[in-house]
């Protein structure tokens, strides 16, 4: 049988660090899993972003776990990332378990869970929120499907994120639809859907349109973080205990500087109300600088009080002609959306986004 031992990952002033062995190991460990799952590497996080996200923990603090052979201690056959938020949801913490494929189902999968659950347990955390990944979606006939409560979603229980979960009492809450968009769109859809979207907003209202590069102008901080503050409340989490997650300006300037020494870049969409002078909907694109091929639709909310004006479909629309200047080598954009949130699915399905698998969203609460 497979032995290995458990230790903390260290934090190092740089990849050059000796110390930085831990990150190195971690990051090329989610970079074959993602490649054996996906066939491609683009959902695994480099050394340099994992690196900067450690360094700075002011709004999450992580704690990443290894998984090493006792012979070879810097050989790292599995990983556990858990991030705890320091502003809102302090009760919770999250948590993602990767095993090399060559000690699946060993009892490496369960040990490093434990071992999470045992650092949250003792830091005064009393939810842990597991994700899981599922290549496709199998159909709703096939024996052995699992479907998320919110009745859209579903996974095979015999895949080893949804065993792992099972053993250890996590409840299936959600299931995020995990799509990639091929690129480039054709012009005219693009340009059907923003004018679709323009003359539905038109109808009795006033909405202005704009895209920045990179970093949010100081005039509009206070603005995309109240957005922001709004993605934890507006968007689906299902049954999941998690609240409102405050955002500020300083916030929003950090995720801007991460972004910078991560070296990626983003392109960011809202629709201004006119009237109010206040943004009614965002949408982000981000992509990292050394690999012009992939990009990543992260946040998009149109707050509540705006909804039915077709604004969500109206940034995704304009930021995506606007990526086709900014990065015109980019084959495909990558995103994820809750099963549930149909409204935002239509749209995604429109652009052309295609299903490729499914995430699990698990809830235990911790005795």
């Amino acid at each position: 049988m497979s032995t290995w031992e458990i230790v903390d990952v260290p934090v190092p002033s740089s990849l050059d660090d000796d110390a930085a062995w831990g990150v190195r190991g971690t990051t090329a460990l989610e970079r074959s899993l993602a490649e054996a799952t996906w066939g491609h590497h683009d959902l695994a996080y480099t050394a340099l972003d994992t690196l900067v996200a450690l360094q700075d923990q002011r709004y999450t603090q992580r704690i990443h776990l290894a998984a090493v052979s006792p012979e070879r201690s810097r050989d790292v056959v599995g990983a556990a990332f858990v991030r705890l938020p320091t502003r809102g949801n302090t009760h919770t913490a999250e948590v993602d378990v990767l095993v090399h494929p060559e000690h699946v189902r060993t009892g490496l999968d369960d040990g490093l869970l434990r071992a999470a659950e045992d650092r949250v347990r003792g830091l005064g955390r009393t939810l842990v929120i597991l994700s899981s990944e599922h290549r496709g979606e199998p159909p709703g006939d096939e024996p052995g499907v699992l479907v998320a409560p919110t009745g859209s979603g579903r996974i095979r229980r015999t895949d080893a994120g949804a065993e792992l979960a099972a053993r250890a009492g996590y409840a299936l809450e959600q299931a995020e639809r995990y799509s990639v968009l091929p690129l480039p769109v054709p012009t005219e859809r693009l340009r059907a859907l923003r004018d679709e979207a323009l003359a539905v907003a038109a109808v009795g209202h006033e909405y202005r349109v704009r895209t920045w590069v990179d970093r949010v102008p100081d005039e509009w901080l206070d603005q995309l973080a109240r957005l922001e503050t709004r993605m934890s409340t507006d968007a689906p989490v299902a049954a999941l205990d998690v609240g409102a997650d405050p955002w500020d300006a300083d916030r929003v300037r950090a995720t801007d500087d991460q972004r910078t020494s991560s070296c990626r870049g983003a392109l960011i969409t809202v629709a201004e109300h006119v009237p109010t002078r206040t943004l009614a909907a965002f949408t982000v694109l981000e992509y990292p600088f050394a690999d012009e091929e992939v990009v990543y639709q992260e946040d998009t909310l149109v707050l509540r009080e705006h909804r039915g004006r077709r604004l969500g479909q109206l940034v995704k629309a304009v930021n995506l002609e606007r990526l086709a200047e900014v990065r015109p080598h980019a084959v495909r954009v990558h995103t994820w959306n809750a099963e549930e949130n149909s409204f935002m699915l239509r749209i995604n399905v429109a652009l052309g986004f295609a299903p490729a698998g499914v995430y699990g969203v698990w809830q235990k609460r911790l005795l």
